[in-house]
């Protein structure tokens, strides 16, 4: 089974998080193909969609592989991070920290991030290829107490998804799709179009713009 694309993604997963739909719930979409995603479930459910701005910290020889992540405010590190040097991760912290700042401008320029505490959190991606990046930002989010923390995403590889199930900080996974022979996300798309910094503040803009009253 293939996605045609983000949009019948987007589609599908919003109808399986209708029990979500409420005042107090938050979409935070993942930047950048999460977004369309996240913009199609927040606008089904008539809630805020807000970002997830974060950066994995990749290992100096294997970058793919994260050892931890970072916000503008907050770092968590994996068991991996320990075999590697305290110059290195700072060193990374600091440049990828410069980057956020430069994306959170971009995106929201005056305007500040929802606050979470309290709030049913679905974060919302376009698949998962390993978990490790998305658990560390998990660890980073519930630090701002929310209420309940659901990941929802249209693909993931197995080893990804038993990594988020074994989370105790995360609530529930809705995943549509879980294929045998996992090598990429953009596998079970048909049209994988990248998604451009431009698009993401629109969709945040039109997000918030369409909500309407209860």
């Amino acid at each position: 089974m293939k996605f045609k694309n983000r949009e019948e993604a987007g589609k599908i997963l919003a109808l399986r998080l209708k029990k979500y739909m409420g005042p107090n719930t938050i979409v935070l979409a993942i930047p950048r193909g999460g977004v369309p995603i996240g913009y199609l479930v927040a606008k089904t459910l008539n809630v805020p969609m807000d970002l997830v701005l974060s950066k994995k910290i990749g290992h100096p020889i294997h970058d793919e592989f994260a050892i931890g992540a970072v916000t503008l405010n907050n770092r968590v590190l994996d068991e991996a991070a320990k075999q590697i040097s305290s110059e290195y991760i700072e060193l990374e912290t600091s440049r990828l920290r410069k980057k956020l700042r430069n994306k959170y401008t971009d995106y929201y320029g005056d305007k500040l991030p929802l606050k979470l505490q309290g709030k049913v959190v679905l974060i919302v991606d376009d698949g998962i290829a390993t978990g490790n990046t998305i658990l560390s930002t998990i660890k980073m989010l519930n630090e701002e107490k929310p209420q309940k923390i659901v990941v929802a995403i249209p693909v993931s590889s197995t080893s990804a998804l038993i990594k988020l199930e074994n989370s105790p900080l995360i609530d529930e996974v809705v995943c549509l799709l879980l294929p045998e022979n996992f090598r990429a996300v953009g596998q079970f798309y048909e049209d994988f179009e990248q998604v451009s910094d431009e698009e993401v503040k629109q969709l945040l803009h039109k997000a918030n713009l369409n909500l309407t009253a209860p």
